[in-house]
């Protein structure tokens, strides 16, 4: 289960607090309003400590009451015309990290007005950080550690508390959207195999009143899924495609998630250096069920379908071959030069099909290719797209769910340069522009969709091994689309 840190909006002057936390600016006085008498002359008297300037990352400390003090601590936030979210979702980390490290259980927080965390967009924001801030994957430990916060209390702003109180409510949802897409992309590979995940989506059907579908190797077979057979060949565990529809309205937007549950390469297999790390390679399909939860929680107004083709990419004496030829879903031929370029192939079969289902709007999620990380780092998304209106939506809800994407061209030259020799495409191009060819190459399996959208996630989808604090899955992906979808929902 997915373990996150629960928030609760504060009564008025609330009690009962071990630890008292207080965001100041720097050069303005501690907003107190909303703290008991006690608690707030205590922060007044922390902030006329001299030294004291409430730059960021400084701390003042006081104590308040006697059998059982509370602790008063004002830690800096910085400028004002410097506090950005990306500042202070690093602030609300580090904070409740020091709180959960220094023994406190029982923490509120109190932060100034700021525009960052004001109305509906600003609680969202707020309490979907916080709710994060809390993750954990320690499923697999004999004993987790402990010491970790439980819960944290926030005094709500002064002034209209409706869509503040909205904003909080929909936090959850999201932040437990993300978690789950966390865990499932965290989970590993001897558990999560394309079995397993679509277990998962059973189970989520199951919970949430969704339809699902999931076609199996003879069914694949049979409509002709060669994409997906041939990245599957090679593996133990059997590929599987899921298809889930649930809502209603009249708008249809459908989701395809890139779900190889361990890369190996296949014959053209990695080096073995972090190759570990191969088991986010289904962190695509892991969005995709995140994003499927988390608009059935909110009830978003849409009709929706996702499309998972999840496989096992691996070497043995079934796998598929440089030079092999594949037939797609849509009867496309694709000529293999690299068995590592497999994720284009799973989701050309997923993309078709979804295609054909004549979608408003088709979003493809995929950890498709290194070119993209050395393009934009490991910080931000590809965004590709022939339909300036989507990208520009998409965008924008990226900067609401405070994640970096960026868009990159389709220009036709790319599109040449995937058409095959002797199939009508090959599954790599040039060695330049390797992240737009690929957009280009999937490009060719959604003709039948309004608008579509690919998002190459590569970089942001996991944090790798180098940073032991913060490693694992990220959710990237879901908090953006939800964005996305609930300002078209009118809700923001």
């Amino acid at each position: 289960m997915t373990k996150l840190l629960k928030t609760r909006l504060a009564k008025e002057k609330p009690t009962g607090h071990d630890l008292v936390l207080v965001g100041c600016l720097e050069r303005e006085a501690p907003e107190t309003g909303g703290l008991p008498t006690p608690v707030a002359a205590a922060a007044r008297r922390a902030a006329g400590r001299g030294g004291w300037s409430g730059k960021r990352g400084q701390t003042s400390t006081v104590q308040v009451g006697g059998k059982s003090p509370t602790t008063v601590v004002l830690r800096g936030l910085g400028r004002r015309a410097r506090l950005d979210r990306r500042a202070l979702k690093r602030w609300l980390g580090e904070a409740t990290r020091v709180a959960a490290a220094d023994g406190f259980r029982r923490p509120l927080l109190a932060l100034p007005a700021l525009q960052l965390t004001a109305g509906f967009s600003g609680a969202l924001f707020l309490f979907r950080e916080l709710a994060l801030s809390g993750y954990r994957f320690d499923g697999f430990l004999k004993k987790p550690p402990g010491g970790r916060l439980r819960d944290i209390r926030v005094v709500a702003p002064p002034g209209d508390l409706a869509p503040y109180q909205d904003g909080w409510r929909a936090a959850g949802k999201v932040a437990e959207a993300i978690g789950f897409a966390r865990d499932l992309a965290n989970t590993p590979p001897n558990v999560a195999t394309p079995e397993w995940m679509a277990e998962q989506a059973r189970g989520l059907a199951a919970e949430r009143g969704m339809e699902i579908e999931v076609l199996g190797t003879e069914e694949l077979e049979k409509r002709g899924m060669g994409g997906i057979l041939a990245v599957g060949g090679g593996s133990a565990n059997p590929p599987r495609l899921v298809r889930l529809e649930w809502g209603s309205g009249d708008r249809s937007v459908s989701f395809v998630g890139k779900g190889v549950t361990f890369d190996t390469g296949g014959i053209s297999i990695k080096p073995g250096a972090n190759m570990d790390e191969m088991k986010f390679d289904k962190s695509g399909a892991c969005a995709v069920l995140g994003i499927a939860q988390g608009a059935a929680d909110l009830e978003l107004p849409f009709r929706f379908r996702a499309y998972l083709p999840l496989a096992e990419n691996m070497p043995d004496g079934r796998a598929y071959r440089p030079s092999d030829i594949v037939r797609c879903y849509n009867g496309k031929t694709v000529e293999v030069l690299n068995t590592d370029a497999e994720g284009r192939m799973i989701l050309a079969d997923a993309l078709a099909w979804a295609a054909e289902e004549k979608p408003d709007d088709l979003v493809d999620f995929a950890t498709l290719t290194g070119a993209c990380v050395i393009a934009l780092g490991q910080h931000g998304a590809g965004l590709f797209s022939h339909h300036d209106d989507l990208a520009a939506d998409l965008l924008a809800a990226a900067g609401e769910a405070n994640e970096y994407l960026w868009r990159l061209p389709l220009w036709p030259e790319f599109g040449e340069e995937m058409k095959g020799l002797h199939g009508d495409l090959q599954n790599i191009g040039v060695r330049w522009g390797g992240a737009n060819s690929a957009a280009a190459f999937l490009s060719n399996f959604v003709r039948g969709a309004r608008r579509w959208a690919h998002l190459d996630i590569a970089g942001p989808a996991y944090v790798g091994r180098g940073n032991k604090r913060a490693f694992g899955a990220t959710g990237y992906g879901v908090g953006l689309t939800l964005a996305w979808l609930m300002t078209g929902a009118g809700r923001s």
